[in-house]
């Protein structure tokens, strides 16, 4: 036997922009994150742009589409639009099936797109997948430039590398790592999303505070009633951090596109995706992640990992931010008699390979791996979830009596 090997190793440079008003003609953001566009080919041939618009966002801001085709027109020097906005269905619906891949496909190669154009999406997190996946699927890879629209996107999702849409009734089934071009954040996206998606991003940053970043952790907790109030600097501020943190852990993880068996960042996650298929995806991402989080704390205090004050911090900080700590989805029972949402452990596996890893809570800022959970200890966690929601119900209840 013989071989041959070699040591490839591949350069990304992930950017993240934060600016405001990014279609206004004279911010030149976006046309500087384009880059190298410009009439460098042959003939002078411009390099084009696909703009994919999330439907709901085009709906509640009408002037958008309107807005992007004028940007686009007043630096017609710099990049060519190929065709005005192509609408999309957002939400997680849109991850459902293979559609939408499909017919950003078919523009793309009706427009003659290649590995130099830019795809530029403009939405939520899962318009963000969707059009993440159909740009790296195309020709193998074209330009993917994302516009986070939620604060769940801003803060997290829309900072990664992944993209995917969910098949089999698994999340996230099918789909790719691919580092996008560039990442622009514009917190006027965010003005028109309802109070559930505005909070929705706020559990991603108590996340990666509990698992990272102590001191983030106490500035949660001081600007918790100013974000509850959604007040835009404390939101501004929420964002910035967490997606810089979040952008740290690919850049200085070692593990960017998975290779291993853990992923830290899904701390609260295994239970959380499996809530969302339950509820056929009426709980939202960030709801189900807080209920997520809210069970692996408990269970991280009932099997001796974290003192009962700092899990009483989190949980207060969760509810402080306006999340409901249980769904009765969690209470879903199998054909075999076992809690369906046990099941997530095993999907939470599979989705990696290789042993089991879940992210416990050894204190607030750092996070522990086990690699088997006690499902005894998993369901008393649970009926202690629901017990503290009844209890928190009952006095809300009284209060506002």
């Amino acid at each position: 036997m013989s071989v041959i090997q070699r040591s490839i190793q591949v350069g990304w440079q992930l950017r993240v922009y934060f600016t405001e008003d990014v279609f206004a003609p004279d911010n030149l953001v976006l046309k500087n994150a384009l880059g190298d566009a410009g009439p460098q080919r042959t003939g002078g041939t411009l390099n084009k742009a696909l703009v994919v618009l999330d439907e709901s966002l085009a709906q509640a801001r009408a002037d958008l589409s309107p807005r992007i085709e004028d940007y686009f027109s007043s630096h017609a020097d710099s990049v060519k639009l190929v065709c005005p906005p192509m609408v999309v269905e957002g939400g997680e619906r849109a991850k459902n099936s293979a559609i939408h891949v499909a017919e950003i496909h078919s523009l793309i190669d009706r427009h003659h797109l290649d590995r130099h154009s830019y795809l530029i999406a403009v939405g939520g997190g899962a318009l963000l997948d969707v059009a993440g996946f159909a740009a790296a699927t195309a020709h193998r890879g074209i330009r993917h430039v994302r516009l986070p629209t939620t604060t769940l996107s801003q803060a997290d999702s829309g900072i990664g590398v992944k993209n995917g849409i969910n098949a089999f009734g698994k999340k996230n089934f099918i789909g790719t790592f691919a580092p996008p071009h560039a990442v622009i954040n514009d917190f006027n996206l965010l003005a028109t999303l309802a109070p559930r998606d505005k909070r929705g991003g706020y559990v991603e940053a108590v996340k990666i505070a509990c698992i990272r970043d102590a001191e983030f952790f106490v500035e949660l907790e001081r600007d918790s009633e100013k974000l509850a109030a959604y007040e835009p600097a404390a939101m501004k501020r929420l964002i910035r951090r967490c997606a810089g943190l979040h952008l740290d852990h690919i850049a200085t993880g070692g593990d960017p596109f998975e290779l291993g068996s853990a992923r830290p960042l899904d701390f609260g996650h295994w239970s959380a995706h499996k809530l969302e298929q339950l509820s056929d995806f009426q709980i939202r991402h960030g709801e189900a992640v807080a209920i997520g989080i809210a069970l692996d704390v408990i269970y991280s205090r009932r099997a001796g990992l974290l003192d009962t004050p700092s899990a009483g911090r989190v949980l207060g900080l969760l509810e402080q931010l306006g999340f409901d700590l249980f769904a009765n989805e969690l209470l879903n029972v199998a054909s075999d008699g076992n809690l369906q949402v046990l099941g997530g452990l095993n999907e939470f596996r599979e989705h990696l390979g290789g042993d089991l890893t879940i992210t416990l809570l050894r204190e607030i800022g750092r996070g522990v791996e086990v690699h088997e959970m006690n499902l005894p200890r998993v369901v008393e966690a649970i009926h202690e979830l629901r017990e503290r929601h009844a209890v928190r119900a009952q006095k809300i209840i009284r209060a506002s009596a």
